[in-house]
């Protein structure tokens, strides 16, 4: 299994110096791979329900600060050698397409092979609307144009395509990614349309498990919403086996158990024990790339808790 963290894109730990020495020390750690968020403006007024808790308010909203993703993870590629970049995920509606395919491609390039592409579809409206996106109601039809832009940009001599929402021909585009075909695409998301884009076109599926309308907060959630994955993937044409199973938890805790209502405790909270026994469970489902979340409020707190999971954790779940 290969592990990663996020990395914060506001506020004081997302200053050049608390950046550069929480990524330096999970990569000297042993991290596998680092996430980036996605928001470019922060409407001053929010009424599209946040999908990862029960109350539906976005946590980031009062302080409206987030630095760029793709030119954060392009800063990030400069200041490692070995991690790898993730996308976590990159709202596809929110760019241009054929402009960002050529920064993706730039940033995997620039890297040496480094990208990982995590897409979703995205879920505030009114951050759709301040950037003048197409529109939020067809969202999904237009992530699936642009991955399938993306793709054709990515590895044909002569990009040529007829879309609703993007067209493009008589161009040349290089370079093209380092890997071949494209850096890995995970899909992010846990609703039905989520599930059917992942069996379609990802690498991985990357569901976040706290979303309280589509839960994927145990291993039995986890399975059927894979085995769920791997069906739309046979009816697409493709190997089901081709799409592994990457899991965010920004919620984890290696210093307690956190509660869910019903009593039990939640999946990869509490001791180090605990944990390593919860990563082992979701290795043997097949989860391959575990995202955690590590809090502090400084970067030492946060280098504090990659050290504990390096040195404490990762030796009880094994190789």
């Amino acid at each position: 299994m290969e592990y990663g963290f996020g990395i914060p894109t506001g506020g004081s730990l997302s200053e050049v110096a608390a950046l550069s020495e929480v990524v330096a020390r999970g990569e000297q750690v042993g991290f596998d791979f680092i996430g980036v968020s996605d928001h470019i403006v922060i409407p001053n007024h929010i009424e599209s329900r946040y999908p990862y808790n029960e109350t539906g308010t976005f946590g980031g909203a009062n302080a409206g600060e987030c630095l760029e993703q793709l030119t954060l993870v392009a800063f990030l590629s400069a200041i490692t050698t070995k991690i790898r970049l993730l996308t976590s995920v990159m709202v596809l509606p929110y760019r241009n397409p054929v402009h960002t395919a050529k920064t993706l491609a730039t940033i995997d390039v620039l890297s040496g092979g480094r990208l990982i592409a995590g897409f979703g579809a995205g879920w505030m409206r009114e951050e759709f609307e301040a950037l003048g996106a197409p529109p939020y109601s067809k969202r999904g039809k237009v992530s699936d144009e642009f991955i399938e832009a993306f793709r054709e940009l990515w590895t044909s001599e002569s990009p040529i395509f007829r879309g609703e929402y993007v067209s493009f021909s008589g161009v040349k585009f290089r370079p093209q990614p380092v890997q071949k075909p494209y850096p890995p695409i995970w899909i992010g998301g846990e609703s039905p349309a989520a599930l059917r884009r992942a069996g379609r076109v990802a690498d991985a599926w990357y569901p976040i498990g706290n979303n309280p309308r589509f839960p994927m907060t145990n291993v039995t959630q986890l399975k059927e919403g894979m085995g769920t994955v791997r069906k739309h993937a046979e009816l697409a044409g493709r190997d089901p086996m081709d799409v592994e199973l990457s899991y965010s938890a920004g919620w984890y805790s290696d210093t307690g158990p956190e509660l869910l209502p019903d009593g039990q405790r939640r999946l990869l909270t509490g001791n180090p024990a605990q944990v390593a026994s919860d990563i082992a469970d979701l290795r043997q489902l097949g989860v391959r790339h575990l995202m955690i979340g590590i809090a502090g409020s400084s970067a030492n707190e946060i280098i504090s808790g990659i050290e504990r999971f390096a040195t404490e954790v990762r030796p009880l779940v094994g190789p």
